[in-house]
């Protein structure tokens, strides 16, 4: 039952109906089973032999799992015509194009079938869709001999060159994989791995370099890996020439827009890379153009990036002093379901921080009562850096509202299991921040010591400060407010602007 109850979980309410209604259809007897064993899997706890008892009044029998099987079959037919239906339209024509002209080559049609391959080889090219193009290809080629007009020596280049681009497409796919493992083991089983080395050894191996030949779906894989390394590193300034240079590359190309989905995840990057760096104003301006993208073709990858571009929206007006505007974003956009998991969560962490920086502690503490999986489970769902983040929120508002014992079971959770792997890693800050943090609830007294205060200043040494991560300055605020007396979001706008060397 394990899987038929996975996959009906998945489905939305929409789509219970829909599937009900396609049973429904194809049911050629009144007294076929198939929907209301559906509709007991869909809306109970019910067991196997609990579901059996009620369709066939015996608790186990062969009539039920073979019911069972054809259950199965038929969701996984529903889906796929589901698929086929939302399918990419210009990819399915192409196909049909291919399909027909197969039959008019068979039928000695040569003509009216190499027509149809070119308007489907000039379709392909646009959207850079190789695999198809290699299908296009083939085909010519195989019946070239039957058909004067066709130059193949023209066609085995055309061939070649397309491979060239599949093959790249493909060692990209494989360094993403690749890198995507290595974050992996990074962030679940704690091992320390030099990531940019590893993708600059990958990169070098598979003589990739970057030029206009890239579609947008290579360069999209290009950058994410660059922003996974970013990530791990907080080196996001060491990134930024790199992504703006590539995406100026392809997107003075003709037909930049065909691939519309990669070209939002590329601007997308960029425009977070932007707000990582400080430069806000750049950042708003890349929204902007995100926001636009995400309008064409009748928006139709709006719904996909609407939380993405809400959430590097509202942090870039945090951080230029308009945390209200910031607040409101926020706050009606998490209201609504939405199917990206990991960004949702990315944006109540947000509103838990600005709601802390705004001093309005309750608020916080009502976010932070949402977050009431395991660690592990938001390492799945998110990544082991979000944990930590939300460890030191944690630890830092019960600290504000002065709840000891819930900030001395915390702390301990917080050191017993990541002290280690921060130690290994080098963010040997993140543990004296916590320390600092602890001593501070511990002896308030002490943030009057001249002595306290230069082990801060000489263990947050920013000898490049335009270069410090905004989430790093952002928590040495948090101290620097403790030891000046003054307003924490005021002293983070200060600290940050104090760090930004951009015009």
């Amino acid at each position: 039952m394990t899987d038929l109850t996975t996959i009906i979980n998945a489905l939305s309410t929409k789509e219970q109906h829909k599937f009900v209604a396609y049973l429904e259809d194809k049911n050629k007897r009144k007294d076929t089973k198939n929907v209301l064993l559906f509709k007991l899997i869909a809306k109970s706890e019910l067991d196997s032999k609990s579901i059996c008892t009620q369709l066939y009044k015996v608790e186990q029998c062969n009539a039920y799992h073979a019911l069972r099987k054809r259950l199965f079959q038929s969701l996984i037919d529903f889906t796929a015509n589901k698929n086929l239906e939302d399918e990419n339209s210009t990819d399915m024509q192409i196909i049909k194009y291919i399909l027909a002209s197969r039959t008019y080559l068979l039928q000695n049609n040569f003509e009216i079938a190499y027509k149809i391959l070119d308007k489907a080889e000039r379709i392909a090219e646009e959207h850079s869709l190789y695999p198809i193009l290699n299908e296009i290809y083939h085909t010519k080629i195989q019946y070239a001999p039957n058909y004067s007009k066709v130059n193949l020596k023209d066609l085995i280049k055309k061939q070649t060159e397309n491979h060239k681009k599949h093959l790249l497409e493909d060692q990209l796919n494989i360094v993403y994989a690749k890198l995507k493992s290595v974050l992996n083991q990074i962030n679940y089983e704690g091992k320390i791995i030099n990531f940019e080395e590893e993708l600059n050894t990958i990169l070098k191996e598979l003589d990739i370099t970057l030029n206009e030949s890239l579609s947008f779906k290579s360069l999209y894989q290009i950058l994410a890996i660059a922003n996974i390394s970013a990530l791990v590193t907080s080196k996001y300034y060491e990134i930024e020439e790199f992504v703006l240079k590539s995406y100026q590359i392809l997107k003075n190309k003709k037909d930049s827009e065909k691939q519309l989905f990669y070209q939002i995840h590329i601007v997308y990057i960029i425009a977070n890379t932007l707000f990582r760096n400080k430069r806000f104003n750049e950042s708003l301006r890349y929204i902007r153009e995100m926001k636009l993208l995400m309008e064409s073709k009748n928006g139709t990858y709006k719904n996909t990036f609407i939380l993405k571009s809400t959430l590097v929206e509202a942090l870039n007006y945090n951080y230029t002093n308009h945390q209200g505007k910031a607040i409101n974003l926020v706050e009606s956009i998490i209201k609504k379901k939405h199917k990206d998991i990991e960004s949702l969560l990315d944006l109540h962490l947000s509103l838990l921080m600005f709601y802390f920086q705004n001093e309005e502690f309750t608020k916080a503490k009502s976010i932070l009562s949402k977050f009431y999986h395991t660690d592990n489970y938001y390492i799945e769902k998110a990544s082991i850096d979000w944990v930590i983040k939300k460890n030191i929120a944690e630890i830092l508002l019960y600290i504000e509202l002065t709840e000891d014992d819930l900030l001395f079971s915390r702390l301990k959770s917080f050191k017993s299991k990541y002290t280690s792997y921060l130690k290994q890693i080098g963010q040997n800050r993140i543990l004296l921040f916590i320390s600092f943090a602890e001593r501070i609830y511990n002896n308030p007294v002490i943030v009057n010591n001249p002595e306290f205060k230069k082990q801060i200043a000489t263990s947050f040494d920013f000898s490049n400060p335009e270069k410090e991560d905004i989430f790093v300055l952002s928590s040495y605020a948090w101290l620097k407010s403790k030891i000046t007396k003054t307003n924490l979001y005021e002293t983070t706008i200060k600290t940050i602007k104090q760090s930004t060397f951009y015009p």
